[in-house]
């Protein structure tokens, strides 16, 4: 397994079948829309994170299978808990658990994934627990500061880049960097190492969210399959948004926040205006050279890693592939 493609079908073989006993479980009402949840999750990339960190220092990892699948199963509760916050109805070109079986019953099968994902992740035999379950325990607190921030954001006109930059810490980059370190660190690397891999992991999820934040505005939709300006359209919190909030001249910011405050609006029309603010102040470069450091900032961290080079190939590929989709 030489690559996260490779690892990702490892994980998933195994991982079907997990699913497959989840279904089974009784009461079959609660049991039966986790397993739905599972089965449309997305890229299982932060579960292939600590079966990667694992093999940097070790040659098998089925025994750290359980704790990849806690990872796995812990992310999936998060994003059922944000389509019911968010009301959302879909989820991966799917109908949404809430959509699908409604808000109570995804209430509580949400709580009961955030319990299984612990009960997978206690069930691991390893010298290093005293320091792996306050890591996880601590990830997922942080997970839902995070979360919590974003929600405050949506009522608040004053959100500093600084804030929103430490929220998508807490709600994006710590689970990725908490995977990897999870995964090293049970493969019994140093702390120096699985320290660096950490320091990784915050940089790239940094990273990846401002990706996502540029690719709402800037991405070719045919090759992401995502609409132009959904975040736009919502008065998402974004970077982009509070960046350029901050470099606006006073007549353009008051343009700006004439959208923000419309209820009703032609979406293209708002789109299109406030794309044009964003190109005016620069904030499309000033985000894509933000990613850069941030990748920078990861692949510094690898650099300092005193392991053979060729067992670092993977995770530099990865900061590539993140950064490629921005040009």
């Amino acid at each position: 397994m030489n690559s996260l493609d490779s690892i990702i079908a490892y994980f998933e073989e195994s991982f079907r079948e997990e699913i497959k006993n989840i279904e089974k479980s009784l009461p079959h009402n609660l049991y039966e829309p986790i397993a739905y949840s599972l089965k449309i999750g997305g890229k299982r990339l932060r579960p292939a994170l600590v079966l990667h960190a694992a093999l940097m220092f070790t040659k098998s990892v089925e025994y750290i299978l359980p704790a990849a699948m806690a990872i796995e199963i812990f992310h999936n509760f998060t994003l059922l808990h944000d389509d019911i916050m968010d009301m959302a109805d879909v989820r991966h070109n799917e109908p949404s658990v809430q959509k699908k079986y409604g808000r109570n019953v995804a209430i509580l099968s949400g709580d009961a994934m955030s319990i299984m994902a612990f009960r997978y992740f206690t069930a691991v035999t390893n010298n290093r627990m005293h320091l792996l379950l306050p890591l996880f325990s601590s990830t997922a607190l942080q997970v839902c500061e995070g979360q919590q921030l974003d929600m405050d954001f949506e009522t608040r006109n004053n959100v500093s880049v600084e804030e929103y930059l430490e929220m998508i810490r807490l709600k994006t980059a710590v689970l990725i960097a908490c995977s990897l370190k999870i995964g090293a660190l049970m493969a019994d690397a140093g702390q120096t190492e699985a320290n660096l891999l950490y320091e990784y992991g915050i940089n790239i999820g940094l990273a990846f969210q401002l990706q996502d934040d540029w690719l709402d505005v800037y991405g070719d939709p045919e090759i992401f399959g995502k609409k132009k300006g959904g975040d736009i359209c919502a008065n998402k919190k974004t970077y982009l948004l509070l960046k350029a909030q901050e470099m606006c001249d006073p007549a353009t910011l008051l343009h700006l926040n004439s959208w923000l405050s419309k209820s009703d609006f032609d979406p293209e029309q708002k789109i299109a205006s406030i794309t044009a603010i964003y190109n005016k102040t620069g904030v499309s470069d000033i985000t894509r050279n933000l990613m850069y450091s941030f990748q920078s900032k990861a692949l510094n961290a690898l650099d300092k890693m005193e392991i053979p080079e060729d067992q670092k190939i993977t995770l530099i590929a990865f900061a590539g592939e993140v950064i490629s989709r921005i040009k």
